[in-house]
């Protein structure tokens, strides 16, 4: 068994494997030099002849989790609610580098903050899935980390949370989106933590009127929310498709690759940020789980 201080190494590793650094990550460009805005967008096709109807207008954004899973996201999206889809995801950040004021300090380019593209986009919803960056890798967080002073992380993380959902309601104006929370799954290194930031995630939807998706429910085992496991049992929808099965002979799928403890895509991580090129069930869970809340809430 890995020591504690050789699983976060590895794991850090990871991320600044997956997310890349603020020089060598395109899809996260320098604080000090940002680029063209690396929104993705995608409409839902209509079909000739079909009544039309509204479709949910849905903004994306998040950190390296939401870069890989945003292509699986948004074909569950149009597939049903048929939503019109938007993502702007970037490796490596959290909530402070999508608020607008921090474009010098910020992994994320003025055109992409969060309140730039509601009032561009008008969206109905706008997801945010962030792991909860902890290690001060981005400049906005001010070199705080929750290795160093937890009691500090909380409180800078519970108020940026507070001012960006107060610059996206003001943004959509009377139009105001919902802005739906995805909760992270399980981590193997601070598993207080992620649960500490999960819960500020439900604290911040109750108190705006805004909505949580429980997607880290989706890839933690029955028995333990909290407890991280590599491999789960294989949903119905696994078993059905052999390629989301990946150990049918044990009736188990992988969420992660033996050499990554966080993100979910099974292909091996690129110093350029990217979706994920292959079938990966952690992604699916998670974006099935985000696609029904937006269901249901646009209802």
């Amino acid at each position: 068994m890995r020591k504690p201080w050789v699983v976060g190494a590895l794991l850090a590793g990871v991320l600044l494997g997956a997310c890349g650094d603020p020089e060598s990550a395109p899809e996260g460009p320098p604080p000090t030099a940002p680029r063209t805005s690396a929104t993705t967008h995608q409409r839902a096709p209509v079909s000739p002849g079909a009544e039309p109807r509204r479709a949910p207008k849905v903004l994306y954004l998040g950190d390296s989790l939401a870069m890989e899973g945003q292509k699986v996201l948004g074909e569950e999206l149009r597939r049903d609610p048929k939503a019109e889809y938007t993502s702007a995801p970037y490796s490596g950040t959290t909530l402070c580098d999508y608020l607008e004021g921090t474009a010098d300090r910020s992994l994320v380019p003025a055109a992409d903050k969060a309140a730039a593209l509601v009032r561009r986009l008008r969206p109905d919803f706008v997801v945010l899935q962030f792991w909860g960056n902890s290690w001060g890798y981005t400049p906005c967080m001010d070199g705080i980390t929750y290795d160093k002073s937890p009691a500090r992380y909380f409180t800078r993380y519970a108020a940026d949370a507070r001012r960006l959902t107060e610059q996206i309601a003001a943004a959509g104006g009377g139009t105001r989106p919902t802005i739906v929370w995805v909760s992270q799954g399980p981590d193997p290194i601070t598993p207080d933590r992620v649960r500490r930031v999960n819960a500020l995630y439900e604290q911040r939807a109750a108190a705006s009127g805004d909505v949580v998706a429980d997607a880290g429910k989706a890839v933690s085992p029955a028995a333990g929310r909290y407890t991280w496991t590599q491999y789960l049992p294989c949903t119905a929808h696994e078993r059905a498709h052999p390629d989301y099965c990946t150990q049918p002979s044990r009736d188990r799928t992988a969420l992660h690759r033996d050499d990554d403890y966080l993100h979910f895509c099974l292909a091996p991580t690129t110093s350029k940020p990217k979706p994920c090129p292959v079938r990966s069930p952690g992604i699916l869970r998670i974006a099935r789980e985000i696609t029904k809340t937006i269901r249901q809430s646009a209802r």
